[in-house]
C-alpha cells in the first residue's frame, strides 16, 4: 500500500512540474523549452526537449464519430429502426440552444475564448490547487479534450485506444501540440460544436441531440437554462452523473448547482437570480428514456416488423458494396449514420398482420405458425414478412419445444428471433408440397410442350424413378417410384390447365419424367430456389432421379416462393429479393447498394402460358377457358377481386399448407405449419375458417387496396394449344 502511494505521489509531481513549467509560457512553442526541468529528470537537455516537442505531429485524422443509422418503412417516414453502437447524431451549433453552449464552456472550459487551445491560467491555477491539497483539478480545453475524442475514435486497435487517452506525460504533450494546431484550423464555435456532438452524457447517450432526447425528449434546440446547465455537467463523468438514476441525478444536481451555474453567473451568460431560480425549482422532468436500437425494437409495434428488420440486416452483412467483409459491413449499418428506405409497404405489412392475428389468435395450439412473404414483381422488393410470433430474445414465457429431439428445451413461441420467414441458422424451410408443380409446369412449356399436353391420370402412377426399398411411396412390384392422387382415385385425361388447377399428382410425375427432372429442378434454381440441407442438395446434385421432386419435397421459405411466383408475374424476369429502396449517408447523399438486380430467366410467352395454367387453381379464368371448373382454392378471385394466377400446396399428411396467390403488382405466399418441428404429426388445413387460405385471401385483398387492376397477357396459341 506504502508503495503505492509513492507511486501516485511521484506521478503527480511529475505532473505538477510540467504544470508549472508551462504557466510561464506565453504561446506556442515557448512550451516545449519550458518543459525542460520536468524532461531533465530524464538525463535529457533543454535543447533536445524542445527538439522533442518540436518534432511531436500536428496533424489530426478527423474522422466521423460514430452516427446513428436510421430505417424507415417505403413511405420514407415511419421510422422502423436504429442500429447504433453509440446512440449520436451530430448536429450543427445553431440547432443547439445559446444556453446550452454557454453551460457548456462554463462547466469545462470558462476560458475557452480566450486560450489559443492550451490554458496556461488554467494550469497554473490546477497546479496551485493540487499543491495545496485541494481537490485534484486538471487543465484539458475543450480543445485538448475534444483531440483526445478524436484519436479515440480514430483509433483502429485496442492499444491504439489506451495511446489515445492513457494518462501519461507523453500523451499530454502530444495533446498539447495537436490542440494548438487545431486551434489555427477551426473557428472557436466549431470547436464547439465537435466537442458537443462527441461528448458522452450517459445512459447510452452521446453527443448532445442524443442527450437531449434521452433525458428530456426534446430537441437540444428547446433546452431550458435548467436542463441545460444539468446536461452540461454530465461529461465529466457520465457514468456517475446518469440522470435516469436516481444516485446518479442527485450527484448532478449538486454539480449543476454547486458549480455550472456559478460559473455561468461568473462568465455573465446568466444573473444570480436565474441562476436562484434554477435551483429553487429542483430537478425538471427526466424521461430518461434509452433510445431503441436493433430489431427487437422496431416501431411501431404492431407492425411486427422485427423479422423483415432482421432479413435487413442479414441481407446487408452479405452485399460487397458495403464493405470487405461482414464485420465492416454491419459496422458501418452501426455508426455511419445512413438512412435507409426500406421496401417494407406498412399497407401490405398491416394487411399481413391483421389477417394473421384474425385466425390465429382463435387458436389454442398457439405455437404453430402462420407465415406470409410479400414481394413486388419486377423489382424484388420485398414488401412484407410477418408471422404470428413476436422478435424478441426473451423467451422466458415461451413454451417447450414440439421437436422430440429437442425434448425438454424452449420453442419458438411466443417470442424469437429465428429468421422463420427466410431461413438462416437452424431455419431450413419447409416443404410446400404441390406449388412446386409451377416448375414443372414452367420446365415442360420450355420443352416445347403446349398446355394442352394430355396425361391418362392413373393412380397409382409406376415411374421409372428408383426410391428407397422402405418408402411407403414404393411400387409393389419393385424399388420405383408410385405415387398417388388425394383419395388414390384415377382422375382421367387432363391437360396442363386442369392438372394443375386439381393438383393431381399422377400428371405432373410423369410430365416431369418426360421431359427429365433435372430441367424441373434447374428453372426452380433459375427462378430463386434454393437447398438449404444437406439431403435437398445431394438430391439436387443427380436431380434426373429425383422423382419427387416435382410435388414438393424440398424445404422452401415463404420469401423463396413468393419471389419465384413474381418471376412469372414480371413476365419471366427474376430480381434478387432486395430489402432496400434507397440509403443516403450522413450528408444526404444516395450511396450505392440499392439498386434492384434482375435479369430475364424464363420467356415471356412461357411465363404468361404458365400464369394462364395457374389461374385455374384459383378460380380465375383461362384466357382461352380450359379452367374447367377446377380449383383448389376457388373462392380467391371472388375474395380478391383483382386478376390472380397461384397455387396451393399439401405435404404428406397434411404436415404444412401452403398457398401462393399473385397480381401482376404484388405476391404474396403463406405457410402453416410447426416450425419448431417441420416434420410434426399435427395437420394443417388450407380452407376457412382456420386455415391458410383465408390468410393468404385476406391479406391480398387488403394490401391491394386503391391499387387498378392489371390483367395478364396472354400467351400464344401455339404454346397454349400447340397450334
Amino acid at each position: 500500500m506504502r508503495r503505492r502511494s509513492r507511486r501516485r505521489r511521484d506521478r503527480n509531481v511529475f505532473v505538477n512540474l510540467i504544470a508549472l513549467v508551462l504557466c510561464s509560457a506565453l504561446a506556442g512553442v515557448i512550451v516545449a523549452a519550458l518543459v525542460f526541468p520536468v524532461v531533465a529528470m530524464g538525463g535529457l537537455t533543454a535543447r533536445s526537449a524542445t527538439d522533442a516537442f518540436e518534432e511531436l505531429p500536428t496533424d489530426i485524422n478527423v474522422l466521423p464519430s460514430p452516427q446513428v443509422s436510421y430505417a424507415y418503412a417505403s413511405d420514407g417516414k415511419t421510422l422502423l429502426a436504429r442500429f447504433y453502437d453509440e446512440n449520436r447524431q451530430d448536429v450543427p451549433i445553431t440547432a443547439v440552444a445559446p444556453v446550452m453552449r454557454q453551460a457548456v464552456v462554463a462547466a469545462e472550459d470558462a476560458r475557452f475564448y480566450q486560450h489559443n487551445g492550451v490554458d496556461l491560467k488554467g494550469i497554473a491555477r490546477a497546479f496551485v490547487n493540487n499543491q495545496r491539497g485541494g481537490d485534484t483539478q486538471g487543465a484539458s480545453t475543450l480543445t485538448m479534450q475534444l483531440v483526445r475524442q478524436i484519436f479515440s475514435y480514430s483509433a483502429k486497435t485496442p492499444k491504439e485506444v489506451i495511446a489515445a487517452t492513457e494518462d501519461t506525460p507523453e500523451r499530454k504533450l502530444a495533446e498539447i501540440k495537436r490542440a494548438l494546431a487545431l486551434e489555427k484550423t477551426l473557428t472557436k464555435e466549431q470547436i464547439l460544436e465537435r466537442y458537443m456532438n462527441i461528448a458522452a452524457f450517459g445512459n447510452g447517450a452521446y453527443g448532445v441531440y442524443a442527450a437531449s432526447l434521452v433525458y428530456f425528449g426534446k430537441a437540444p434546440a428547446d433546452l431550458t437554462l435548467g436542463e441545460a446547465a444539468l446536461l452540461a455537467g454530465l461529461p465529466k463523468a457520465p457514468g456517475s452523473y446518469n440522470l435516469a438514476n436516481p444516485k446518479g441525478l442527485t450527484a448532478a444536481l449538486a454539480r449543476r448547482d454547486n458549480y455550472v451555474l456559478p460559473q455561468m453567473v461568473e462568465l455573465g451568460y446568466i444573473t444570480q437570480a436565474q441562476a436562484d431560480e434554477v435551483v429553487a425549482a429542483g430537478a425538471p422532468k427526466i424521461v430518461g428514456q434509452r433510445t431503441p436500437e436493433g430489431c427487437t425494437e422496431v416501431q411501431p409495434p404492431q407492425l411486427n416488423g422485427g423479422f423483415f428488420c432482421d432479413y435487413l440486416k442479414r441481407w446487408w452483412e452479405q452485399q460487397a458494396a458495403f464493405g470487405a467483409d461482414t464485420y465492416e459491413r454491419l459496422n458501418k449499418l452501426h455508426s455511419a449514420g445512413y438512412r435507409i428506405v426500406t421496401t417494407l409497404d406498412l399497407q401490405a405489412q398491416n394487411a399481413a398482420m391483421a389477417n394473421i392475428r384474425k385466425v390465429m389468435d382463435k387458436k389454442k395450439d398457439q405455437h404453430q405458425a402462420m407465415m406470409l412473404a410479400a414481394v413486388e414483381p419486377n423489382t424484388g422488393r420485398v414488401r412484407s414478412l410477418a408471422v404470428n410470433r413476436v422478435f424478441s430474445n426473451d423467451q422466458r414465457g415461451n413454451g417447450l419445444n414440439t421437436n422430440p429431439d429437442k425434448r425438454g428445451m424452449k420453442g419458438n413461441y411466443p417470442n424469437t428471433t429465428v429468421p422463420l420467414l427466410s431461413a438462416g441458422g437452424e431455419v431450413q424451410g419447409y416443404q410446400v408440397g404441390s406449388a412446386m408443380k409451377i416448375f414443372t409446369v414452367v420446365a415442360a412449356l420450355e420443352q416445347g410442350l403446349p398446355l394442352s399436353t394430355e396425361i391418362d391420370t392413373v393412380s397409382p402412377y409406376h415411374s421409372k424413378y428408383p426410391v428407397d426399398r422402405n418408402s411407403p411411396a414404393k411400387c409393389p412390384e419393385g424399388p420405383y417410384y408410385c405415387p398417388e392422387n388425394s383419395g388414390g382415385k384415377p382422375m382421367g385425361k387432363r391437360d396442363m390447365w386442369t392438372g394443375l388447377g386439381s393438383s393431381v399428382n399422377t400428371y405432373f410425375v410423369p410430365l416431369q419424367e418426360r421431359i427429365g427432372a433435372e430441367h424441373v429442378v434447374e428453372v426452380a434454381q433459375r427462378m430463386g430456389l434454393q437447398f438449404h440441407n444437406d439431403e435437398d442438395r445431394k438430391l439436387a446434385a443427380r436431380p434426373h432421379q429425383w422423382g419427387a421432386f416435382t410435388l414438393g419435397v424440398t424445404d422452401q421459405t415463404p420469401l423463396e416462393m413468393a419471389n419465384a411466383f413474381a418471376t412469372l408475374a414480371a413476365d419471366g424476369k427474376y430480381c434478387k429479393p432486395i430489402p432496400v429502396q434507397e440509403i443516403k449517408d450522413d450528408k444526404g447523399k444516395p450511396i450505392p447498394g440499392a439498386e434492384t438486380d434482375c435479369k430475364q430467366v424464363i420467356r415471356p410467352d412461357v411465363a404468361r402460358a404458365a400464369i394462364d395454367a395457374a389461374r385455374c387453381p384459383v378460380g380465375d379464368s383461362s384466357q382461352f377457358g380450359k379452367c374447367g371448373g377446377t380449383g383448389t382454392a376457388p373462392d380467391s378471385r371472388g375474395i380478391i377481386g383483382y386478376p390472380i394466377f397461384g397455387k396451393t400446396g399439401t405435404t404428406d399428411d397434411e404436415r404444412s399448407a401452403t398457398l401462393v396467390i399473385s397480381t401482376r403488382q404484388l405476391t404474396f405466399a403463406g405457410f402453416y405449419t410447426d416450425p419448431d418441428w417441420p416434420r410434426t404429426h399435427e395437420r394443417f388445413k388450407h380452407p376457412a375458417p382456420g386455415g391458410v387460405n383465408p390468410v393468404v385471401q385476406g391479406a391480398l385483398r387488403d394490401a391491394m387496396k386503391g391499387k387498378p387492376a392489371q390483367g395478364f397477357p396472354r400467351p400464344s396459341n401455339r404454346i397454349a394449344l400447340g397450334t
